[in-house]
């Protein structure tokens, strides 16, 4: 669903969409969790978002329903696999609880990558680059470091850190491609680290976590 908004929206309105995860984490945190809601930790997530939308959200933006749509059922998913691998702590290693959560998902892409999606090209050796980078760095090195944070923190505090996102990506922009940052762009920057801020001194203490 996150790749679907992204193709199916400018990449600002993707981003904005999807920093509406934290809000959802605080909703569902309370049924499966216990979690009391707290209204600093609800306000911090509305900054948050309204943050990253100084930040990426470009004039004259374009929505789409269906990628809107996509946007908010990944958030979704997302913020519920978030409480739920809280509550559902097995008593592994992060790394033996990532590979069994990346597994699983690939198993369920799998079908309807064969039935829905078109033959892949040739592989070329750009290709295995980019695809060993993805596999290591951009899923199994960060989601092994992502469910160590939930086990030893609350999700709630876990959650808004995916904001940064949206900074680093705007920071490299900046860096490398010559790109300009505005005024309120910075605001922006500074609204979400804020409200990263406040959500974790909000956050509830930690409680059980799982052992390594």
């Amino acid at each position: 669903m996150l790749f679907v908004s992204a193709f199916r929206l400018p990449g600002g309105v993707a981003a904005t969409v999807g920093a509406i995860q934290p809000l959802f984490v605080i909703l569902f945190a309370l049924p499966m969790l216990g979690t009391p809601i707290r209204l600093i930790g609800v306000l911090a997530a509305v900054a948050g978002m309204g943050g990253v939308a100084l930040l990426v959200l470009a004039p004259g933006a374009k929505l789409d329903f269906p990628g809107i749509a996509a946007g908010l059922t990944g958030a979704v998913s997302m913020a519920c696999g978030t409480v739920l691998s809280r509550r559902w702590q097995p008593p592994v290693s992060p790394l033996i609880f990532t590979a069994w959560q990346l597994t699983a998902g690939g198993l369920v892409l799998l079908p309807l990558a064969i039935f829905l999606e078109p033959a892949p090209p040739a592989v070329t050796g750009q290709h295995l680059l980019g695809l060993g980078y993805l596999g290591l760095i951009g899923a199994a090195g960060t989601y092994i470091l992502w469910f160590r944070g939930i086990a030893k923190l609350e999700p709630s505090t876990v959650a808004p850190l995916g904001l940064l996102s949206p900074i680093v990506a705007v920071i490299l922009g900046w860096c490398f491609l010559g790109q300009h940052l505005t005024i309120l762009q910075f605001f922006g920057m500074a609204v979400v680290l804020g409200s990263i801020l406040a959500s974790g001194r909000t956050a509830p203490a930690p409680r059980n976590s799982v052992k390594n």
